[in-house]
């Protein structure tokens, strides 16, 4: 039976940062984010609201910002080469993430099977964003499943790798977890946990693990 491997992204494939926080900074607007996720982790504002504050912060984000703020992010290192693997396998490897569709499915072009975000407009912005299309730690499960019928597999064949309490739902529903460089919280719930900046490293604690 292939398996799933589901990766969060923002604190987990991103070191150390969020995608929010490397496109603002491509609009220098650091404090402005900074207190936004200051108020989204503490619990202050929700999923929608956040979005609907950002998109605002962003009025005038253009696509060339966004590819400056993907391509100088601090990714793990080895990730193409850990989805080359997990493909080669005949396994299947997705991104679920609460960060901006565009710039979460630019992850396709490095090997993903899917990648999904939460829906935001175009860039540049000519509409407003859609609270509805606006991901939560539960619609990553429900993703999760999605994502399980598309590719014939079966939830209990499931990986998920995260960093924080927002992957919380996601690794109760699957079998296998493994925390990256993650919050203490989410690590005690964590089949595996790994420390570091080489994604072939936190994948070969499961590569034969079934």
């Amino acid at each position: 039976m292939a398996r799933l491997h589901l990766f969060d992204m923002d604190g987990t494939l991103l070191h150390g940062t969020a995608a929010p926080v490397e496109i603002s900074r491509q609009l220098g607007l650091d404090a402005e984010i900074a207190e936004l996720e200051r108020g989204f982790v503490a619990g202050h504002i929700d999923s929608p609201t956040y979005a609907v504050r950002v998109h605002a912060l962003w009025a005038e984000l253009t696509d060339a910002q966004v590819t400056a703020a993907f391509e100088g992010a601090p990714w793990l290192s080895g990730i193409r080469d850990t989805w080359a693997e997990i493909r080669a396998g005949g396994d299947y490897c997705a991104v679920v993430s609460l960060s901006p569709s565009f710039f979460v499915e630019r992850l396709l072009g490095w090997g993903a099977h899917a990648a999904h975000g939460s829906r935001f407009p175009a860039v540049p912005f000519t509409e407003p964003v859609d609270p509805t299309g606006i991901l939560n730690p539960a619609a990553k499960v429900k993703i999760a499943n999605r994502l399980c019928e598309e590719f014939g597999v079966g939830l209990g064949d499931c990986v998920a790798y995260g960093d924080s309490l927002s992957d919380r739902d996601l690794f109760g529903a699957v079998p296998v977890s493994v925390a990256v460089n993650a919050d203490q919280r989410l690590v005690g719930l964590a089949t595996h946990s790994y420390v570091g900046r080489d994604l072939r490293k936190a994948y070969e604690l499961v590569r034969h693990a079934r």
